[in-house]
Order: C-alpha cells, then sequence, then structure tokens
C-alpha cells in the first residue's frame, strides 16, 4: 500500500515557481515554452485517449508507457508487505530505471525538436506534447518515490536500529567524532574547482553528485563559484562513529547504526577546502546527459574509423560529452545559485527537476545492501535439474537422451549452463566452441573456460557485441583479451546489432561429429542469471543444430542464408514467420466461426516489450477474428487492448517482482485442443522494430513434450499471480490484480505471487 500524503510533500508536477525560473531561459528553446503561433495541445496522458479508435489513438504511446512500467517498480517499495531492505532496493531501481529513460527517450526527445522532426506524429503528438507529458508523469513518480522514503521507509528503519539522520540531527559528539573521520578519509580526495576568469566552468560527468558553492571574497563584490564532485569511490552513507568502539564494531556486524548522506556531510564540512572565504549557498546537484540522440538506432557508427572496435572506442570517447538534459536539484535551492547553474549548463526551466528528499537515491543501494537477513527476502539457492544432477555424467550424455529447457533463476544456472561451456572447455573430444557474448560480468566463468579451450587447441569462436548499450567499454576489453588468448573474436554483422544468445559445441564421437547447442533468452552472464528469469533449451536435434552453424557463420563470416530448417532467424525470417503463425492462428478462428469443427485460435506470448506496429495490427485483427490473446508484457506495450469491438479478446498483464521477468515464450495453439500440440518458442528478441528488424536474434521451437509441460507451467503460473501481476487497461492505466476477498492471498505472507509459486514448485 501507498504511504499517506503528507501536505509538506508536493505532489504535483514539479515546474520552477517564478522566483526560480526568472531569467533561465526564454520561450522557444529546446524544453522550453510552446513555439509562438503552435497551439497548445491537449494534455497527453496514457489515461485520456479518445474512446473511439482512431489511426492516432489505436497505439499506447511508448514513452508513458515505459514510465507506466516503472511506476509498477515503485509500486514494489510502496508495498509494505515486501520486506523492508527490498523496499529500499526498489526506490533505487525506480531511479535507476528513470535514469536510462531520461538518457535515451528525454534526449532522443530534447534532439528530435531540435532537429524539426515528430517521430511519433502518426499518434497525433508532436515531439513537444510528449516531452511535457512524459516530464510532469515522471515528476510525479518522483513525489511518490519522497513521501514513500520520508514517512514510510524512514521510520521503519529507525525501529529496526537503522538511522538514516541530517548532519544537523548529530550532537556536538557525534560532530566531534566525524570530523575527525572526515579530515582523515575524506577531505584529502575533495577537488574544489572554482569558476572565474581564470578557471573555466569544469566538465560535470554524467550521474554525478556534485555541490555547487557559492563563496565571499574579501574586497569583491561578486561572489565566486566553485564546484565540488562528491568521490563515487567513497561510501555514500558515512556510518557515524559510535562512543563505545566496541559497540561500533557490533553495530557493523548486526547491520545497525545511524548514517549521514556523504553530500549533506560535505556540505557541513566545506570550511577546510575555502580558508578566507565565506561559504554564502550549497546546493547538491546532478545532471543527466544524453545517451546516443537516435535510440532507434542500431547501426553500426558511421566514421571513417577503419574497425568496428575503433568506431566504438571513438564514440564512447564522444558520449562523456553528450548535451545535459536534466539537473536534478533540492526543491528549496537557492534562486541565485540554480540560475547560475543552469545558465552554466546551457538549460531552461524545463530541464530542472526539484527533487525532495534524496538528490540520488540510487545510493541506498547501500543501506538494501546491510547484513539483515531478517529484512530482506530468504535467500534462494537455485535447484539442480534432475538429468543433470549426475555429474558423472557428462551432459552432452544426457543432452543425446533428449532436449534440456532450464528456468533461471530457479534453476540452477552454473549447474546447467556454465557447467555446458565448461565441459566443452575440457573435453578432449570437443573439436570447437562457438558462443555469442551480449553483455557478461567481470569475472565470468565463460571467459575462462573459452580461454583454456584456445589454449588446449580447440576452435574457438567468440561474437562480443560492442554495441551493447552501457556496456561498451566492457566488451571492448573483454574483445581484446580473447583475442590476445587465441579466441577467434568477431564484432557481428556490419548494420545490425548481434542479439541473439547462442553457443555450440562440436564433438568428435564413435559415429561422427555431432553438434550440441544451447538456446537462451537471456546473457551468458552469471550475476544477471541470479536475478532475472531466463530459459534456456540444450538440444543435438540436428534440424535446430545446423540452423545454429549456418547463425554462427552469419555471425563472424559472411552467410546470405536466409532459411532455416527450425531456427526463426531476424531479421531475416523471425517477422515475417512469426506474422504468419498469427494469420494462421486468424484463419483458424474464422474457420471454428464459421462451424469448421476447429478448435479456435489462441496465442500466449511472454516478452519485456511490444511496439512493432506490424505485429500490433495483426493481433488486432487475429483478435476480431476470435482468436483468444493473452499477453505477458513486462515492460512497455503500445498495443491497446479491452476496447469493445476491436481488441476485446486482447489482454494485456504485466508481472513486476522479486526477480526480472525476462524470458520470452511464444505459443500458438495451431488449431489443437491439446496446448502440447501447438507451436512453442522462445527466443532472445521482444516483438519489437529494432528487434525483428535491426538485431540479429533467434527464436527456438521447443519440441519436447516435458519442456513444453514446463513453459505451460510457467504462463499459468504466472496467470494465478495476485499481488504483482497488473492489467492493462483500455485506457493505459494498470489495474493490479487482487485475491477473492477473505482469502489467504490477502496476508503479509501470501505465496500468490508468480516467484513465490515458481520457487514452491522447484523446491518440489
Amino acid at each position: 500500500m501507498s504511504a499517506p500524503v503528507d501536505p509538506a510533500l508536493p505532489v504535483t508536477p514539479r515546474r520552477l515557481p517564478p522566483e526560480q525560473a526568472d531569467g533561465l531561459g526564454g520561450e522557444g528553446g529546446v524544453g522550453g515554452a510552446e513555439g509562438a503561433g503552435e497551439p497548445a495541445a491537449a494534455p497527453l496522458s496514457s489515461s485520456k485517449l479518445r474512446p473511439d479508435v482512431t489511426d492516432a489513438s489505436r497505439l499506447f504511446n511508448r514513452d508513458l508507457s515505459w514510465l507506466k512500467f516503472n511506476q509498477r517498480v515503485l509500486a514494489q517499495a510502496t508495498d509494505e508487505r515486501n520486506p523492508l531492505l527490498e523496499r529500499v532496493r526498489f526506490l533505487s531501481i525506480f531511479t535507476s530505471n528513470l535514469d536510462e529513460f531520461v538518457m535515451k527517450r528525454i534526449g532522443f526527445l530534447m534532439r528530435a525538436m531540435e532537429e524539426g522532426f515528430d517521430p511519433d506524429l502518426d499518434q497525433g503528438y508532436s515531439s513537444r506534447t510528449i516531452l511535457r507529458a512524459s516530464r510532469e508523469m515522471f515528476e510525479s513518480f518522483e513525489q511518490e518515490q519522497a513521501v514513500c522514503f520520508e514517512q514510510s521507509i524512514k521510520p521503519a528503519l529507525v525501529s529496526q536500529g537503522i538511522e538514516l539522520l541530517k548532519y544537523n540531527d548529530l550532537s556536538p559528539e557525534d560532530r566531534q567524532r566525524l570530523e575527525s573521520w572526515w579530515t582523515k578519509n575524506v577531505f584529502p580526495v575533495l577537488t574544489p574547482l572554482a569558476v572565474d576568469e581564470g578557471h573555466r566552468f569544469p566538465f560535470i560527468s554524467n550521474l554525478s553528485a556534485n555541490l555547487a558553492v557559492l563563496l565571499a571574497q574579501p574586497g569583491s563584490p561578486e561572489p565566486v563559484f566553485a564546484r565540488i564532485k562528491v568521490p563515487p569511490a567513497l561510501p555514500q552513507w558515512i556510518r557515524v562513529p559510535h562512543a563505545d568502539a566496541k559497540q561500533h564494531e557490533a553495530d557493523i556486524h548486526a547491520g545497525r547504526g545511524r548514517f549521514i548522506y556523504l553530500p549533506d556531510a560535505m556540505a557541513a564540512n566545506l570550511a577546510g577546502l575555502f580558508p578566507g572565504l565565506e561559504i554564502l549557498e550549497v546546493i547538491p546537484f546532478r545532471v543527466t546527459r544524453a545517451a546516443e540522440w537516435d535510440d532507434e538506432s542500431e547501426t553500426a557508427i558511421e566514421s571513417e574509423a577503419e574497425t568496428m572496435l575503433e568506431e566504438v572506442t571513438e564514440t564512447l570517447k564522444k558520449r562523456r560529452f553528450l548535451p545535459v538534459v536534466r539537473l536534478e536539484v533540492p526543491r528549496e535551492a537557492s534562486p541565485r545559485l540554480l540560475r547560475q547553474l543552469t545558465e552554466m549548463l546551457e538549460l531552461t526551466p524545463d530541464d530542472v527537476d526539484l527533487m525532495t528528499g534524496l538528490v540520488d537515491f540510487r545510493s541506498l543501494f547501500e543501506i538494501a545492501d546491510l547484513p539483515r537477513p531478517d529484512l530482506k527476502h530468504p535467500v534462494w539457492t537455485p535447484t539442480v535439474p534432475l538429468r543433470v544432477r549426475d555429474t558423472r555424467s557428462s551432459m552432452f550424455e544426457e543432452i543425446k537422451r533428449g532436449d534440456i529447457l532450464v528456468h533461471h533463476p530457479y534453476e540452477s544456472f552454473a549447474a546447467t549452463t556454465e557447467r555446458f561451456i565448461a565441459e566443452a572447455a575440457h573435453d578432449p573430444s570437443v573439436l570447437a566452441i562457438k558462443q555469442t557474448i551480449y553483455r557478461t560480468s567481470r569475472d565470468s566463468s565463460f571467459l575462462k573456460h573459452l580461454v583454456h579451450a584456445a589454449e588446449q587447441g580447440k576452435q574457438v569462436a567468440c561474437l562480443v557485441e560492442l554495441r551493447a548499450r552501457f556496456d561498451e567499454s566492457r566488451n571492448v576489453r573483454l574483445a581484446q583479451m580473447l583475442e590476445k588468448a587465441g579466441v577467434h573474436v568477431a564484432y557481428g554483422v556490419i548494420g545490425l546489432k548481434t542479439h541473439c544468445k547462442a553457443a555450440l559445441v562440436v564433438r568428435k564421437e564413435s559415429d561422427g561429429l555431432r553438434a550440441y547447442a544451447h538456446l537462451g533468452t537471456g546473457n551468458y552472464n552469471p550475476s544477471t542469471a541470479a536475478l532475472y528469469t531466463d530459459l534456456g533449451l540444450f538440444t543435438c536435434d540436428t534440424a535446430i543444430t545446423d540452423d545454429v552453424v549456418h547463425l554462427f557463420n552469419l555471425l563472424t563470416g559472411r552467410s546470405l542464408k536466409s532459411a532455416h530448417n527450425r531456427l526463426l532467424v531476424a531479421p531475416a525470417t523471425m517477422k515475417r514467420t512469426f506474422l504468419d503463425m498469427i494469420e494462421r492462428e486468424t484463419a483458424i478462428a474464422t474457420d471454428h466461426a464459421a462451424g469448421a469443427g476447429v478448435v479456435g485460435g489462441r496465442i500466449v506470448a511472454k516478452m519485456n516489450a511490444l511496439e512493432d506496429p506490424q505485429i500490433i495490427e495483426a493481433l488486432y485483427a487475429a483478435g476480431r477474428a476470435g482468436v483468444q490473446i493473452d499477453l505477458f508484457v513486462r515492460g512497455f506495450c503500445t498495443l491497446r487492448p479491452g476496447v469493445p469491438g476491436f481488441s476485446d479478446n486482447i489482454r494485456v498483464f504485466s508481472v513486476v517482482g522479486r526477480f526480472l521477468e525476462h524470458s520470452r515464450i511464444f505459443y500458438f495453439g495451431s488449431g489443437k485442443p491439446d496446448p502440447m500440440e501447438g507451436a512453442w518458442y522462445i527466443g532472445s528478441g521482444d516483438w519489437m522494430s529494432r528487434n525483428l528488424d535491426g538485431r540479429v536474434e533467434a527464436a527456438c521451437p521447443v519440441l519436447d513434450t516435458n519442456a513444453r509441460a514446463k513453459l505451460l507451467s510457467i504462463l499459468q503460473t504466472m496467470s494465478q499471480d495476485r499481488r504483482n501481476c497488473w492489467h492493462l487497461q483500455p485506457d493505459g492505466d494498470y489495474a493490479r490484480l487482487l485475491p477473492a476477498p477473505g482469502t489467504a492471498l490477502e496476508s503479509p505472507d501470501a505465496r500468490g505471487t508468480f516467484e513465490n509459486l515458481m520457487l514452491a514448485a522447484a523446491t518440489a
């Protein structure tokens, strides 16, 4: 439930008051007021779309739908049934998600305005209108976040022995002890940068926390501006030293204590940085810079560099200096200092985000990580699937007995996917290993095993996608390290980002060469495999492995092959095949309505986002023909479900809970009464234009009956969630599905969440 609203914490969209906005920018600038002669557009809200379905209202705006997803993330923080430190963690996740949205979409919309084009004009709204509506929406969510933190989270933490204090709350004795620690551990790290005739305004890095300071110097009527960066390498929450050293250590081990926010402590201890000067005003601030302005562009970077590696390296250098698109400051920020900041950053009033509470809620990850298991979800130890539990038999022998489908994090990633590559690296019968790397962790075992295999003389090829957003620098280093070890490294197909998750092992056996493949929905990343739900299929079915061989020929060499036996590969065949299967369900439903005696059409799909217009139009047509369509879309969805006579046979759900729902499942009934006889696929890509048209993706059929039964169980269990499952309404809002009144699922200990039901099933 949400915390009660305190009148002192405003919940209206936060525009600058006149005294702060004065002189910060004129009309017509990027993010500024409506241009001269342009009529003010009606407020854009996903809950105020036209009641009739027109060309402009048949799709929701993706940006507002994306923000609605982050609202569902925030609901995990406001839900008092969740463990306290998990709620704290979701406050941080909400901010991290919002930062990504601002970098990608606000930056994109501002650049669109600057360049004079409107990418969503077919929906009836200009970029300016969408930008304004997006800002108003996420600012209202930030207010809800602040209310939750101040009125619900902080008091609850105090009751558990965890106090998040203001510096002014400390006693003189506390301040003395803290200042002693400060002098030794923080003061030497700080670098004040003044701005005057001899010093230019310093570069402000993306998402960094800073202090802006106004100083008075003797004999000068003009104040001096200075900036101090909050050191990111230091803890952002400082534990206040206890008078009793033993008690201090006991509090550390027990996950208790009193904490001061580092920027707050810095602001109170600046005198030593500016001896002889008077500190007039101090405010913390944070800036957000745009990502590459064209968020939808997945093509190779155009430059004169000779290789993709050089291109990506050059782009990383340029990214640091992309335009600032948001300035976050406290609501009570001094108008004079704020005016100076915005002028120096070349911003307008609309670019300023007035914050209540913390300027950067991501810092709360440190509090969420305190050693308090009593305030967190019970630690989940993934189960080892029965098929691979006996380590005396190799995975290859077990895969030959039949396909294996694994579901992470409920089933162990280490005992299945990591083991598959480890065994291949050390098996003398294995001749070749090929694998794609999109995102992985620094300590990934896959890299170690690939290097070992290359050192043993095996043919090892690795496709490293250098353009994985925000992981480019890490992937450049990985690629260079693998190449030095003798691994054949490829960087993908020019013009397409490689997003498929595939591994191929070629083994010499008594009857000749045999290929084994792993095809997954998630990255080869041991860290995220513990946090994201994903699926992986192990198979040696030649109809599939032959396709995987050709897939790697495309990725590491040159291939014009456009047809495959079983695999759906984007952009060659995936979209067309999905459209064909939707149209087939439409024909089945039409025959059923005509009394042909067949079972009506049925489509169930699970994905992260739904946006592709062609897929959506095909789903609309299928629904009108009578196909029953259930879609589990975790993130944004531009399809408008439940409109009578138009999309009333389409239902859209979103599950947001303990684990990030990342797997993609696609089911088509094929006119069969038994779901086991329909068509089942798992894949790496969502039904988005960027995935279907601009990336290399792979979707694999699931043919094994037991594996299909597991997929069916996942979808059925997800539909039973009555706590973290939301139903998309025809007006664009989401309604939380609730248990029936009086049922046990209403209790705080309810096991009605999808993840708890799956955990129980995995344990059984």
